[in-house]
């Protein structure tokens, strides 16, 4: 396949599925509804509070990820690690997860720090966001099953069927193939010369992810990992005060509307745009809001939210090039 039409369709895909559910959720909807919300309804000065916890979850990402580098032989500064941060979300807004990919390349241009290594740093930071999210979507369903039961009952899903899947000889059928495939291609990378370029690849992105071991503080480092997903719920959370119509839910709604939309944004399309808003607007359905007016806490909200990382994007790639150029000096 020619590369330009591969490229085309890794950016047209995600926006179509994404445009899809949009159009979905919202083919019937009164957007004038929403513009007089937008104007006239919301209280911009919580919303304000909000998008401050949001730009302090990219900051403390930033500082734990240079703790992750050190370990590496690289000191990178704060504010580069920071503003490649910036730089990767407003990236996948365009292709999601490509971010991931950009700021090891920043890395590498403008502090000469390896790509791979800095890659390896990265899945470990996925792998960790996985832990943390599994451990609060595991506490966030045992304070509110009757909730979760509610949305699966209402989009369709029956909590049965995810213990048919668990107990089904074709999921272990698959798991099986998948661990002999990753055997297979273990072996090859260890026998054959032609794969000793992917060997050297390889073990350098093993380099990074096993330097999480050596970070020389790791209550910092824990501290930096609460930080990040407090400010995450936090961003989420304080969104309710902006709206008469959300401000009466409480924490515990907050926690289950946070885990949906974080699942939710697991679909590949640009920054989650549709399955969030389709995960936020049913959950607050059943939290008791008008769906009209669920509707359009969800559409306001991410665009904001959308516009900020757009926004922060935009200004890190200004400041790169002229931090870059004023330490050259």
């Amino acid at each position: 396949m020619n590369k330009t039409i591969k490229r085309g369709l890794q950016v047209l895909l995600p926006l179509v599925l994404g445009g899809t559910i949009l159009y979905w959720l919202y083919r019937d909807f009164d957007f004038f509804r929403v513009r007089e919300v937008f104007w006239y309804g919301m209280n911009w000065w919580w919303m304000l509070i909000s998008l401050i916890f949001g730009i302090f979850s990219h900051l403390f990402r930033g500082w734990r990820w240079r703790q992750t580098l050190e370990p590496l032989g690289a000191c990178p500064r704060r504010s580069l690690c920071v503003n490649a941060i910036f730089i990767s979300y407003a990236a996948n807004l365009v292709l999601p997860r490509v971010g991931e990919i950009s700021r090891c390349g920043i890395l590498a241009k403008y502090d000469q720090i390896s790509f791979s290594r800095s890659l390896g740093t990265v899945v470990t930071e996925r792998i960790l966001d996985v832990c943390c999210i599994g451990a609060i979507t595991l506490f966030t369903f045992l304070l509110q099953t009757p909730v979760f039961g509610r949305f699966f009952r209402t989009t369709g899903t029956r909590l049965s069927d995810f213990t048919g899947l668990l107990t089904s000889a074709h999921l272990y059928i698959i798991l099986f193939c998948v661990v002999a495939l990753g055997i297979l291609v273990w072996y090859l990378i260890r026998t054959f010369s032609f794969f000793e370029k992917v060997k050297d690849l390889m073990l350098h992105i093993w380099e990074g992810i096993s330097s999480l071991r050596k970070v020389r503080n790791k209550w910092k480092f824990a501290l930096y990992t609460f930080l990040i997903w407090f400010c995450y719920f936090m961003q989420f959370y304080v969104s309710f005060y902006c709206f008469s119509f959300t401000q009466h839910l409480g924490i515990a709604a907050g926690l289950v509307l946070f885990v949906g939309g974080t699942l939710a944004v697991v679909v590949p399309t640009p920054n989650g745009a549709g399955p969030w808003h389709f995960a936020i607007a049913t959950l607050l359905v059943l939290y008791g809001v008008d769906a009209t007016d669920a509707g359009i806490f969800a559409l306001i909200v991410h665009g904001i939210q959308t516009f900020l990382i757009a926004l922060l994007g935009i200004y890190a790639l200004a400041a790169l090039p002229f931090t870059n150029k004023k330490l050259s000096l």
